[in-house]
């Protein structure tokens, strides 16, 4: 338990130092990725965090070439899985082959066996398909024909879906959708952006991205993310947010018609992670209120499952968060 100013002066010197490391890779991200700020410090937060992303948006919004390029900025291996109906679990986690001149199987691994995985218009794939996934992201291994394999760290899945093609997709399952961190939704770029992404891609300029940090490096980060000072009432106002989802009445929220099934305990654990990751971001090692409102909506939208009452009326999950913040006290 941090009782001392120094020790939180300690932290913040050690989060200073990593920040700068983040930001060289978020500077060099930028020289090819324009605009999409918000959307380049979560993916940051997820990865200092140690958690996934899924990313919804439509597309040419270039969801594909920020993942690769921050991929490209960090020193690691990556892999890009397209997600299409006839794709098999074996496709993704690999499998057993069996070799006749030694009458005995070998381990055929798949593509997941790499720190950072694309896992393209995962929406394609039916459930049984992205439910191959499930083991990967949560335990960080694979049982392949009852041998068991680690992943190596660091590992992050950034899975994309369009939000308005249904023709030949298929509805991420509940326990999917609840182990990535942050819901991150991708908007068009402001008119000045778009001018230069013409300029940067039609012109014929290739920019070769710098490998600015190393896997251990990135794993000495994502270990001190769980040192990042949370006081107890970080952890109160954390706990009552997502009580809120599960129990709006008690916080005089006119919202429980609205409301199916509220958020689950992943929801209080991303909150306090991702808000130490955004703490760091800025340079502190210790959490303030602010860090956890800036990310509820990123941890909470995919949770919160809305009533039918509640796609009639057209209210979105978005809009009962910010109900929800609004009326838990801040301490």
């Amino acid at each position: 338990m941090i009782e001392t100013d120094k020790e939180i002066q300690e932290l913040n010197t050690i989060a200073q130092e990593y920040c700068g490391d983040i930001n060289e890779v978020l500077d060099e991200v930028k020289r090819v990725i324009v605009g999409q700020t918000d959307v380049l410090d979560r993916l940051m937060i997820s990865l200092i965090a140690d958690g996934h992303v899924l990313l919804e948006g439509v597309p040419g919004l270039a969801k594909t070439l920020m993942v690769k390029t921050l991929s490209d900025a960090l020193n690691t291996k990556f892999c890009r899985i397209q997600f299409t109906p006839d794709l098999l679990p074996a496709d993704i986690v690999g499998t057993k082959i069996y070799e006749p001149k030694t009458t005995s199987f070998t381990t055929q691994k798949g593509p997941i066996f790499h720190n950072f995985i694309l896992a393209d218009e995962i929406n394609r794939a039916p459930p049984k398909v992205q439910s191959a996934l499930l083991e990967a992201m949560q335990e960080r291994q694979v049982t392949i024909s009852g041998d068991t394999y680690r992943l190596d760290a660091p590992f992050l899945v950034l899975a994309t879906q369009n939000p308005i093609e249904t023709e030949g997709t298929y509805r991420l399952p509940e326990a999917q959708v609840d182990r990535f961190m942050f819901k991150l939704l991708i908007d068009y770029p402001s008119k000045a952006e778009e001018k230069i992404i013409i300029r940067r891609m039609t012109r014929g300029a290739h920019i070769d991205v710098g490998k600015m940090i190393s896997e251990d490096r990135i794993k000495e980060i994502q270990r001190f993310n769980q040192e990042i000072y949370a006081d107890e009432t970080i952890e109160d106002y954390v706990t009552e947010i997502v009580d809120a989802t599960r129990n709006p009445s008690d916080y005089d929220l006119d919202v429980g018609d609205m409301i199916e099934y509220g958020a689950s305990p992943r929801a209080s654990i991303y909150l306090i992670l991702a808000g130490k990751a955004h703490a760091l971001l800025d340079g502190r090692g210790y959490v303030v209120p602010d860090d956890v409102k800036a990310i509820a909506a990123d941890v909470l939208r995919h949770r919160i499952l809305l009533s039918y009452e509640a796609e009639a009326e057209e209210v979105t999950a978005g809009q009962i968060i910010g109900e929800i913040l609004k009326q838990v006290k801040s301490p």
